[in-house]
């Protein structure tokens, strides 16, 4: 590498460096430090989030196993509805 790159580099990471130190401060700033973001914060809210993903389909699953289980009643035989008597006498001759 030429001494122009690694200046080039060594000067871009101290801009993003101190772009990073500024932003973080704001953060501080606005939000206060109890509610800084952190890597463990966001691990935490994602496990919670699985978990409480995980307990709506397990809901989901005891509902329809529920629904499953349960005996029908309202169920009719094929051509028990008036309709389709209408529609059965329709068909007969009449000779």
């Amino acid at each position: 590498m030429a001494a122009a790159e690694v200046g080039f580099v060594a000067v871009s990471r101290a801009v993003v460096a101190a772009a990073a130190d500024l932003v973080a401060g704001v953060e501080r700033r606005v939000v206060g430090d109890a509610n800084v973001r952190t890597a463990q914060g966001n691990a935490w809210a994602a496990i919670c989030a699985d978990r409480a993903r995980a307990q709506a389909r397990a809901d989901m699953d005891a509902m329809v196993a529920a629904l499953a289980a349960r005996p029908r009643t309202d169920q009719r035989a094929v051509g028990s509805s008036p309709r389709s008597r209408a529609s059965q006498t329709a068909l007969v001759s009449t000779r």
